[in-house]
């Protein structure tokens, strides 16, 4: 089997998580790793037996480097998977697509000129329990679903910013707990909910960071959409621990509620197991999950296969348009950012 050759941009925290996966593929071979500390990409580049660059623009001149997983700080999403689209690279982006909805529209036209295939990474949706959560929604067995809430309550201690300074910045991460922490519950949400969102109202504040941060730590909304389905949303990272995400769906005859992972059916006054995960996240990183393997590999599959990718630039777009949606809705918000107006930056 001819391998497809590929370059990681960006070694930071979650360089792991694509370079393992890649690693392991026997369809893919990593080649490069790119950073601007090129200390960093060297190091990694001994551990996983590649190249090791500081420039990304290399990657634009070879023809051996097909697809590449963009890691890097959020404000350089939109500019270098631009680049890599117009010369033919297939890109696989982690979130957010980009760092403001305007930047976001300039990438969905790039990927619309391009030959190439861009994919954002929404992991969480391969999830065993999204999956079964999807499936019910589908099956129409407990009926119409009615309303959803999330709830996501994680702890970012001071350091996390000060030890990355485009972290907390609107220039740079593009907003705080609502675009980063946050945003693959969101996913989820208006995923499960379906149908176009009409309203959205909200508010964020910096609860305990406000001494190392300008953007939010705090946030809660409520959405609503076209199909008459309501979802109620809370997160936070000033919380002391980072405890599991936790989702309920109600449907005209049932509901399903989600904690650790494991997704409960509650029908006629009792609880059953419905789904329980063949793997678990363990560590430090636990909340991550366990599927950026499932979608690195699907996206592959389907470069490979000539096929679109289903986490498209539209579809990975959603989730930024729903995070803006809420630093509109917040008066605080559209106070104090870029432009004045959470969409307009």
């Amino acid at each position: 089997m001819d391998k497809t050759g590929a370059a990681v941009i960006g070694c930071g925290t979650i360089f792991d998580q694509h370079a393992r996966v890649l690693h392991d593929m026997e369809e893919a071979e990593l080649l490069l790793v790119v950073d601007s500390e090129v200390t960093k990409a060297r190091r990694e580049a001994e551990r996983y037996g590649c190249e090791a660059g500081s420039d990304y623009r290399a990657i634009l001149e070879r023809p051996d480097i097909e697809v590449v997983h963009l890691c890097t700080p959020h404000h350089l999403h939109a500019p270098m998977a631009e680049e890599l689209l117009a010369a033919g690279k297939h890109v696989l982006t982690e979130k957010p697509i980009a760092h403001t909805p305007k930047a976001a529209e300039s990438v969905r036209a790039a990927a619309a000129r391009s030959s190439a295939q861009l994919g954002v990474v929404f992991q969480n949706r391969y999830n065993e329990s999204s999956r079964r959560i999807r499936e019910v929604i589908e099956s129409g067995h407990l009926g119409r679903l009615l309303c959803l809430k999330g709830a996501v309550t994680w702890s970012r201690p001071p350091e996390y910013y000060t030890e990355n300074d485009w972290r907390g910045r609107w220039a740079t991460e593009g907003g705080g707990l609502l675009i980063n922490q946050t945003i693959h519950t969101l996913d989820l949400l208006q995923w499960f909910a379906g149908g176009e969102i009409e309203r959205i109202a909200g508010s964020v504040t910096t609860d305990t960071l406000g001494d190392y941060i300008e953007v939010e730590d705090t946030a809660h909304a409520c959405i609503d959409f076209s199909n008459g389905v309501r979802a109620l949303f809370y997160g936070t990272n000033a919380y002391l621990t980072n405890s599991p995400v936790e989702l309920e769906l109600i449907f005209e005859q049932g509901a399903l509620l989600q904690r650790r992972d494991i997704v409960y059916l509650l029908q006629d006054g009792e609880e059953t197991e419905l789904c329980r995960p063949s793997q678990t996240a363990t560590g430090a990183k636990s909340y991550w999950g366990v599927s950026h393997g499932l979608l690195i590999r699907d996206f592959y599959r389907h470069v490979r296969e000539g096929r679109h990718f289903w986490l498209d630039a539209e579809e990975g777009g959603r989730a930024l348009d729903l995070v803006h949606g809420i630093y509109s809705a917040s008066r605080i918000a559209t106070s104090i950012m870029p432009g004045g107006r959470g969409y307009s930056s």
